[in-house]
């Protein structure tokens, strides 16, 4: 089939024409199969994860093209050391194009609240004593994907996406995980994560991150994501403000998870807490709202039976 016969929009024929994607392998997720932008883009970043680290060498320019500029003069060259240029993958290039659509054209806001995770702590430990030899013990980012998947459901319009003027509200409640993978930052997803038990997520993003370390996500795994949750407390982040995966209404940034002196009834105790911080389009999720959804994921941490 030729790509001119595929139904797809304009911006997903010109991305695909960009990075020379075959529209005819591409199964769209728009209105009627549709291809839209973000499929190719997906597509592209699937074909490069399984691609050598580096991705193709750069095309050299016409022999007859001059030069773009003159070489450095000797004193510029020594006062920088030897410079090293690394060339872009085509997954990185995707991501550094989503980025700057992000911060260019979304109006965003932060909410940032902070957890006590002392019932999740013990929680963690007593699944951990219980569990079988081999089986996955959920992780608090574990617990962090269930807590905001159920809050999703409650919330439509943190679940939903701005397109075209317009808000999409999703039916299904599909979390993605950042996970940093080749030098580049890969969102694999986890979907219908509010109807999934606490140890099947589990499973699932071990199982998603290993690909994504091993360059093997397929264009399934990376697509469909309605929410994204990015976790850098692992590196002692206490807390950060993530970009937004456009088209999405918000992404969840977590800290780390340390012991921290707080007011505990009439005592300052040492206790477990995180801080959360929830960046917005301030186009679909407005500050009630957004704040509403947020207190809900710490309800969901802070009383985590509600996991299970």
């Amino acid at each position: 089939m030729s790509s001119t016969a595929v139904k797809a929009s304009p911006s997903a024929r010109r991305a695909a024409q960009a990075l020379g994607i075959d529209l005819a392998t591409i199964t769209g997720t728009g209105p009627g199969g549709r291809i839209v932008k973000e499929d190719v883009e997906a597509a592209a970043a699937a074909a490069a994860s399984r691609a050598p680290v580096g991705g193709s060498a750069a095309p050299a320019p016409p022999a007859d093209a001059a030069p773009a500029q003159a070489a450095p003069a000797p004193e510029a060259a020594s006062a920088l050391g030897e410079v090293s240029v690394q060339s872009l993958t085509n997954v990185q290039k995707v991501v550094a194009r989503r980025m700057v659509e992000s911060r260019s054209t979304v109006p965003e806001f932060e909410l940032r609240m902070v957890v006590d995770m002392e019932r999740a702590v013990a929680l963690r430990s007593a699944l951990k004593e219980a569990a079988r030899e081999g089986e996955p013990v959920p992780s608090f980012n574990d617990m962090v994907v269930r807590a905001a998947a159920l809050a999703l459901r409650r919330h439509p319009r943190a679940n939903g996406s701005f397109r075209d003027n317009a808000f999409h509200l999703h039916s299904r409640v599909n979390v993605g995980v950042a996970v940093a993978a080749q030098e580049a930052l890969l969102v694999p997803v986890v979907p219908d994560a509010d109807t999934k038990p606490l140890s099947a997520i589990a499973r699932e993003t071990r199982e998603l991150a290993a690909l994504a370390r091993e360059g093997r996500l397929t264009p399934a795994q990376i697509d469909g994501g309605t929410f994204t949750v990015s976790n850098l407390g692992m590196y002692g982040v206490r807390s950060f403000s993530a970009v937004i995966n456009v088209p999405q209404a918000a992404i969840l940034a977590v800290g780390a998870l340390e012991r921290r002196p707080v007011v505990h009834g009439e005592a300052i105790v040492a206790r477990h807490v995180m801080d959360l911080t929830l960046c917005c389009d301030h186009r679909i999720l407005y500050g009630a709202d957004a704040a509403a959804f947020l207190a809900e994921v710490r309800g969901n941490l802070e009383l985590p039976e509600r996991l299970l």
